[in-house]
């Protein structure tokens, strides 16, 4: 039996009254209560799993809809004439009020299946869960009409609130603190305290039927079924600041997650419209079923939903585009809409957790319901590359950043998530080559560094001695003067800064060669006589570097006559040797000359001298 209402038998400004056989039929408004009064879910990727719960009035049931798929998963039987259905905060429960039976069902969602029947009040309508879950409100219109509380632990009726006047519509403050109320025939909504359950402040209004608090707290949108209105209070003054004209009969609200949209199902009207909450106008109309009542929105703030009961059907709408885009078989007359409570994105690993300032680095975030990461941000830079590979892996490519710890987070359908925090470092350098790659032990060698992140070096060293000096270019290039070396051979060039110091590699190596040395030897003269056997001969040589061109001291030198070893002596501080040894005169007489030799050093190399050996007399 479609929705109808009674005119005033006669004139004088008697409130019209729904008829009584229909009354539950209003408690579809309370759908945007419920999906606006419980916690702000955020936002999410609908898919298997998630539920939609489908109060059918006429079919004494709840259908259980895989919001991805539209197919009905378990259809639940329930009591007489259900309407208004809530689910929990952790989506463990949804209640049914069943308006004929005076009941309340409680479904366990796991199972999807009665759990529980708690009875309440005459002609029950709409229900709506507190934010932390611990009270459940329901509101029944028989009698003089008021709000049961039932503790959820418990199932227990706790208390009933008075508020009179046919109460139809319920929201809740995202806080807890308090309870509205819309009574169609009072025309007014009630604030009730929820710490004390008193009344404590009162909006005139049209006949509600329909209300829904944004998900801030700001502000309450009611919809006024005989006045085709909406109106919009500012909960921070308790007064009305618009009234909107909508469709037909308007009943059941849906504000969006972000607060920036509220979809009023017109009833008669078989229409959504759509109201913009910052200019409190409509922006459009959503054509959809035969009577539609109560109306959805999605966590994720995507889709819209909205129960048609005079076509058994329900609508989806896209939030994007305003159009409907499914049209969903339903029970018997569908009235009241929940959602079940969305599988959140969570993060539990991030892998590697620090990188260079200059990003590029590619990390894997690991954790749970990741599929639908639409972003990764590292202190709300977007990361690029952003992967989904499962529904327990992401990666993406970390942005520059200034150094230190920067904190990650992951979008997913517009829900974001903390993801850990990664710590930028400065990039450590590398050397990439040296030009030239080899000189003397002697040092001076100016040489050509090239490398990557090389700016704010603090040190450049050939193998473990440090550059005479050293001038940093750029980022890329160093020019440093090759120091002396303890001895000839390969050592790697190294460049340190902030971000530490270049690992060695072969395009680093330079290599020291031993200086090239000159041993000069002076010829001697001497006399020897008749008959004489042995002979002292005063012998000198001089070392010099000539890669420096500087005498060499300390070395010492061998003087020979053929193989005979005449002395030794160690050059001075102008590289001179000197020293005197006998010899045979056999030797000198068949040989004449002698040989200075140098033996060289680890960083000097070998040298020779003859000199003549001359006779006189």
């Amino acid at each position: 039996m479609p929705l109808a209402l009674d005119n005033p038998p006669a004139p004088g400004g008697r409130l019209r009254r729904l008829r009584r056989g229909v009354a539950g039929a209003l408690a579809s408004a309370l759908l945007g209560a419920a999906a606006a009064g419980l916690p702000a879910v955020p936002a999410h990727a609908a898919g298997p799993g998630q539920l939609l719960y489908v109060a059918n009035q006429a079919g004494a049931s709840v259908s259980a809809v895989d919001s991805a798929t539209g197919a009905t998963v378990a259809t639940i039987a329930v009591g007489s004439s259900p309407m208004g259905v809530a689910l929990t905060p952790d989506g463990s429960q949804a209640w049914v009020v069943n308006n004929g039976s005076d009941s309340v069902s409680v479904i366990d969602t796991a199972t999807n299946s009665v759990a529980a029947t708690v009875p309440v009040g005459d002609a029950p309508s709409p229900v709506i869960i507190s934010p932390d879950g611990a009270r459940v409100y329901v509101a029944h219109t028989g009698g003089s009409g008021g709000v049961e509380v039932i503790d959820t632990s418990s199932l227990a009726v706790t208390a009933t609130v008075p508020v009179g006047g046919y109460p139809t519509a319920l929201g809740v403050s995202p806080d807890g603190g308090l309870l509205y109320v819309g009574s169609f025939t009072a025309r007014r909504v009630s604030l009730v305290d929820t710490a004390t359950l008193a009344v404590v402040a009162t909006v005139p209004l049209n006949d509600p039927s329909g209300l829904a608090v944004s998900p801030d707290g700001g502000h309450v949108y009611v919809s006024n079924y005989n006045n085709n209105t909406l109106t919009v209070i500012d909960t921070a003054t308790n007064t009305v600041t618009a009234t909107v004209p909508v469709g037909q009969q308007p009943q059941g609200i849906a504000v969006t997650p972000d607060g920036a949209s509220v979809y009023v199902g017109n009833r008669l009207g078989n229409s959504v419209s759509v109201l913009s909450t910052a200019t409190n106008t409509v922006t459009a109309t959503v054509a959809v079923g035969a009577g539609t009542s109560g109306v959805l929105a999605d966590p994720d703030g995507t889709r819209v939903y909205a129960a048609n009961s005079f076509s058994d059907t329900m609508s989806v709408i896209d939030t994007a585009t305003h159009t409907v885009t499914t049209t969903v078989p339903t029970g018997s007359r569908p009235y009241g809409l929940a959602i079940g409570r969305p599988a959140l994105p969570a993060v539990t690993g991030l892998a590697p957790d620090h990188g260079p300032t200059t990003g590029g680095t590619t990390v894997t975030l690991t954790g749970t319901n990741l599929t639908g990461t639409t972003a990764v941000t590292f202190d709300g830079t977007p990361a690029s590359g952003v992967t989904v590979v499962d529904g327990t892996t992401v990666t993406a490519v970390a942005p520059p950043h200034a150094a230190g710890t920067a904190g990650v987070s992951l979008t997913a359908k517009g829900r974001s998530v903390p993801a850990g925090t990664f710590t930028y470092q400065v990039p450590a350098p590398s050397v990439t080559g040296v030009a030239p790659d080899r000189g003397p032990v002697a040092g001076g060698t100016a040489v050509t560094v090239t490398g990557t992140h090389l700016s704010g070096a603090t040190a450049v060293a050939f193998g473990t001695v440090p550059a005479t000096a050293f001038s940093v270019v750029n980022d890329t290039t160093i020019t440093a003067t090759a120091p002396s070396a303890p001895s000839a051979g390969p050592v790697d060039i190294t460049v340190t800064t902030v971000g530490g110091t270049s690992t060695t590699v072969t395009a680093d190596r330079y290599a020291y060669a031993k200086d090239t040395s000159k041993l000069t030897a002076d010829p001697l003269l001497l006399s020897i006589a008749p008959g004489q056997l042995s002979v002292n001969l005063n012998l000198s040589a001089t070392l010099t570097d000539t890669t420096t061109g500087r005498p060499v001291p300390g070395a010492t030198i061998s003087f020979a006559v053929g193989t005979t070893t005449v002395c030794t002596a160690v050059t001075n501080a102008a590289g001179t040797a000197t020293c005197t040894g006998p010899c045979p005169v056999v030797a000198v007489l068949l040989n004449l000359g002698y040989t200075a030799t140098w033996s060289g050093s680890p960083t000097l190399e070998p040298a020779t001298a003859k000199a003549a050996l001359i006779r006189v007399g």
